[in-house]
C-alpha cells in the first residue's frame, strides 16, 4: 500500500486543485487537457458519467504529453477494469465498497476512495488508506468539519470535492490535512462547447496559483 500511496500523492501534488471533468464529447478531451496541462493542472480526473468517458480517457493517456489522466465515479469492478485498461494513472470513488477496495489491492493503479464521516475515513485506515477524498465536501459539512477531523484523524490527508470553486478553494487548501482539492470550475460547459481553450487555460493558471 505505502508504493501506490506515494504513486497518488506525487500525481495529486502536483497542483492544488484537481479538474473534474464530464465529457460529454470525446472530441473535445484532448485540446481541453492541453489547455488544462498548459495552465499548470497535469492531474485531471474524467468522471465515468457519460458514454463518452472511457474513449475520453483513453485518448488523452495516449495523445497529452505531460498529462496524468484519472478515472472518476468509479463504482464497481467493471467500472475499474474499462478504466485501468483505457489509461487511467489513477482511480476515483465518490465512495467505498468491499468489492471495489478488492479490486484496488489487486491493482498496480491507485485508488482514491470517498469517505463523508469520521467512520468511514476510520474503516478506510484501517485498509491502510491515508489518502482519501471528501464527498460531497460542502453538502457534508464543509471546510469547517474537515478541520475538526484533522486533530483526532491526524496521518490522513484528503482531496475534497462538491461544490468547490475558486472562491472557497483557499478555505479547504489551507488545511492541514488537506493536500489538493478537486473542481470543475476550471473547465465551464459553455467554454468546451465554444472551444475557448484559451479561456480554459486562463481559469487553469489562477486554480494553479493557488496554494497547496
Amino acid at each position: 500500500m505505502g508504493e501506490k500511496t506515494e504513486k497518488l500523492l506525487s500525481i495529486l501534488k502536483l497542483q492544488p486543485v484537481v479538474p473534474v471533468l464530464i465529457v460529454d464529447d470525446a472530441k473535445t478531451a484532448v485540446p481541453l487537457a492541453r489547455a488544462l496541462v498548459a495552465g499548470g493542472l497535469k492531474a485531471i480526473e474524467i468522471t465515468m458519467r457519460t458514454p463518452a468517458a472511457l474513449e475520453a480517457v483513453r485518448a488523452v493517456a495516449a495523445e497529452v504529453e505531460g498529462a496524468e489522466v484519472g478515472a472518476g465515479t468509479i463504482l464497481n469492478v467493471a467500472h475499474w477494469a474499462a478504466a485501468v485498461e483505457a489509461g487511467s494513472k489513477f482511480i476515483v470513488s465518490p465512495g467505498t465498497t468491499q468489492e471495489l477496495l478488492d479490486a484496488a489491492a489487486d491493482s498496480d493503479v491507485p485508488l482514491l476512495p470517498g469517505a463523508a464521516t469520521a467512520s468511514e475515513v476510520m474503516a478506510l485506515r484501517e485498509e491502510g488508506y491515508q489518502v482519501l477524498k471528501f464527498f460531497p465536501a460542502e453538502q457534508a459539512g464543509g471546510a469547517a468539519y474537515l478541520k475538526a477531523l484533522s486533530s483526532p484523524l491526524a496521518g490522513t490527508l484528503f482531496c475534497p470535492t462538491g461544490s468547490i470553486s475558486l472562491k472557497n478553494a483557499n478555505d479547504y487548501l489551507s488545511l492541514p490535512n488537506v493536500v489538493c482539492v478537486g473542481g470543475s470550475w476550471v473547465a465551464p460547459k459553455e467554454l468546451v462547447a465554444a472551444g475557448d481553450w484559451a479561456g480554459i487555460t486562463k481559469l487553469a493558471a489562477e486554480a494553479a496559483a493557488l496554494k497547496a
